[in-house]
């Protein structure tokens, strides 16, 4: 499945929510407006399990799920394809084990030399943030729109922002360079289909 060129990138809330209701959330999600979605679980209790079954419901709306972190997680499920934070292994091992198709994305932070080395390696985006405070990773680095900006200019790939997005910030990052938006609590936090629609509407307008 194609990575998505914009729009809005939902990553899942899990702490706290039984599968079923995660699953729920994100078919609500995709209804509202998001094109990705990616299967992000620090504290899984039976992680293929659920991937597997997000992965059948994203395939219903013909949207691609990812998987955070882990390439094994990723094959073993099925997915899309998968994130890869800066500990989470190589694009290189990624692409072998997932395939020419698979989609692969890389967290570059605040780093625009990152992302050239990502691209260079066959990443099929590239992932920028935090631009704002963070209720999922407070302790972050921050991330600059002006690095979004150098991005715009020097890559050719999907440039995806993160941390803190809201509806009400998200549009000064779209027009610093950002394609897509990656959301957790804007979106999961209150009812996922309207909260998708409010961001839906940055990329509308």
């Amino acid at each position: 499945m194609k990575f998505p060129a914009r729009g809005l990138y939902a990553i899942t809330q899990t702490d706290g929510k039984s599968p079923a209701t995660v699953i729920a959330e994100v078919e609500a999600a995709i209804r509202g407006g998001a094109v990705v979605v990616q299967y992000r679980d620090k504290h899984p209790h039976d992680a293929l399990t659920l991937a597997r079954e997000l992965v059948k419901v994203c395939r219903r709306h013909q949207v691609p799920l990812l998987v955070n972190d882990s390439i094994e997680l990723a094959l073993e499920a099925g997915a899309d394809g998968v994130h890869l934070g800066k500990d989470d292994g190589h694009i290189r091992e990624a692409r072998e084990r997932l395939g020419i198709d698979a989609i692969i994305g890389v967290s570059c932070y605040n780093s625009l030399e990152r992302a050239l080395e990502a691209q260079a390696h066959g990443t099929t985006y590239a992932a920028f943030g935090r631009f704002f405070p963070s209720g999922t990773k407070p302790l972050a680095s921050p991330a600059h729109p002006d690095t979004l900006r150098q991005a715009r200019q020097a890559l050719s790939i999907p440039i995806v922002a993160i941390g803190g997005i809201l509806p009400e910030n998200g549009a000064a990052l779209l027009a610093a360079g950002a394609d897509l938006l990656a959301v957790i609590g804007g979106v999961f936090d209150r009812e996922p289909e309207l909260s998708a629609r409010a961001y839906q509407y940055l990329f509308d307008r």
